[in-house]
């Protein structure tokens, strides 16, 4: 199974200079928690998560109205191609303890999202297996490395 069997499409986007509360917009009117950021050509180059807009509401003590996207959204892009393996996608999930991917296609241009609650919708749970499903001890230990406080890592 790949990324593109599991994957949320008809993913919406903003820009670096749209108001944050833009993207807040669309995460309440689509019941998502990120949203790809896109350059003018449609490349993504960063995402923007309901967590992000949060903590710089508190932290700058402003409005979403009043901050950008571009200066709250991860620009380091960790995303996945729709044909890459689960497997492959968990891994990225793990390194870079993220919980969603924008999915791009081949100019960089997203087309999906795939989360971990995506991964375990489609889980077998069973204990039949065949190639290429997606397995239960796969999502655990994904969600376990992205859950895993910074703080408790340098200890």
């Amino acid at each position: 199974m790949n990324v593109g069997n599991v994957m949320a499409r008809g993913v919406l986007s903003c820009a670096p200079d749209h108001a944050l509360s833009c993207a807040a917009k669309i995460m309440w009117d689509h019941d998502c928690g990120s949203v790809p950021v896109v350059d003018e050509r449609g490349k993504a180059v960063g995402m923007v998560t309901d967590r992000d807009i949060c903590m710089a509401a508190f932290t700058r003590d402003l409005a979403p109205s009043q901050m950008t996207v571009g200066s709250v959204c991860s620009r380091a892009l960790v995303a996945v191609r729709e044909d890459e393996s689960i497997e492959a996608a968990e891994r990225l999930m793990q390194r870079h303890k993220v919980r969603r991917l924008p999915v791009i296609d081949a100019e960089g241009r997203p087309v999906g999202v795939l989360s971990i609650g995506d991964l375990a919708r489609h889980a077998r749970l069973d204990q039949r297996y065949r190639a290429g499903d997606i397995a239960p001890d796969g999502i655990l230990t994904t969600l376990a490395a992205v859950s895993t406080p910074a703080f408790v890592e340098h200890m």
